[in-house]
């Protein structure tokens, strides 16, 4: 089943995703930040999610992986 119907495939993507925008500025800074605006920027945001709220975020992808492996 694709990851738009599957509630947990679509969580998976998008933490994948916040994490993924979060390590990008590691390596090029100003990549993300020139493109705060429009479609581009959603990338922008999940860094910024990625990396304020990164114990949240961190705290649901080990209950995530927990209830993928353990769970099903």
């Amino acid at each position: 089943m694709s990851a738009i119907f599957n509630f947990q495939s679509r969580l998976t993507v998008i933490f994948l995703l916040i994490y993924s925008c979060a390590y990008i500025p590691s390596l090029a800074h100003s990549l993300l930040d020139r493109n705060k605006t429009g479609l581009l920027g959603i990338f922008w945001k999940c860094s910024r999610i990625g990396e304020q709220k990164s114990l949240y975020v961190a705290v649901c992808c080990i209950v995530m992986a927990f209830s993928f492996f353990f769970i099903q």
